[in-house]
């Protein structure tokens, strides 16, 4: 074997190993945000993929497709990999994203939306406010580390070319897309049942004092009320996003066992 196929067998695995990296800076939460240049974010990527490959080409050589079309399939499954690590990291703040919206709609901040410039998107007041908690306890909590661990396991789990899809892994991104919903709803449910007593309130002094515009007095109220349950609850909900990017860990694990 002369110098130039080696060379050509090593940029070809370095171009894999690459792919599966740059998946996890599309989605994954701090790393794929938009506010994040995107020569910047490649650069990263780069960069980790030239720490990544002499202990990834260590674990034994990988036999890279001589066909375009089987290395560009291979190129897409190893960019697939690293984007459900991402995923599934995301759906975490997707919940948070979620509770903020309910929280917004019970308050009586529908309307109001300001721009997040890590999404490009209009997001709630409240669900902006828990958006930016969230990602301050991920740094905390070194959850950016625990996507590079994470990362680096998923060669262990998940070798270069040996991506197969198991009948389970759909199963698995609809439970994902599920816990949006049921993780988003728990952490709205405390805001949400105290304006619920709220109103059951308001409706009861309605009733009893029928000259009282209750329209003036009920939506400030239920500002202040939510504002003040929320201010109570926030030790409380950065202790369960400490759960939360912990159990992130195993979710990424079971993933990457659907992939093998």
């Amino acid at each position: 074997m002369d110098f130039y196929t080696l060379l050509e067998g090593h940029a070809a695995v370095y171009l894999l190993l690459l792919s599966r990296i740059s998946g996890l800076f599309v989605i994954a939460p701090f790393f794929g945000s938009l506010n994040i240049p995107v020569r910047l974010r490649i650069s990263a990527a780069v960069a980790f993929s030239f720490v990544l490959f002499p202990i990834v080409d260590g674990y034994g050589p990988v036999a890279a497709p001589d066909n375009v079309l089987l290395y560009a399939a291979a190129l897409v499954g190893e960019l697939f990999v690293g984007w459900l690590i991402g995923f599934v990291a995301y759906v975490v703040f997707s919940a948070i994203h979620f509770a903020g919206k309910v929280m917004d709609m019970q308050v009586g901040f529908a309307m109001v939306n300001v721009m997040d410039p890590t999404s490009g998107q209009q997001i709630p007041l409240i669900g902006s406010f828990l958006y930016n908690l969230t990602i301050i306890v991920f740094l905390v909590v070194n959850g950016h580390h625990m996507l590079i661990a994470a990362l680096f396991e998923s060669f262990q789990y998940v070798p270069l070319l040996g991506v197969q899809a198991e009948p389970g892994l759909a199963g698995l991104m609809v439970n994902l897309v599920n816990g949006v919903f049921v993780t988003g709803m728990k952490i709205a449910m405390p805001v949400t049942f105290a304006i619920l007593l709220t109103n059951v309130g308001l409706g009861i002094l309605a009733r009893t004092m029928p000259q009282l515009n209750i329209f003036v007095v009920g939506l400030p109220l239920q500002i202040v009320i939510g504002m003040f349950v929320l201010s109570i609850l926030l030790p409380f909900y950065v202790m369960f996003l400490d759960v939360l990017f912990n159990e992130t860990y195993a979710q990424i694990t079971t993933a990457l066992h659907a992939i093998q």
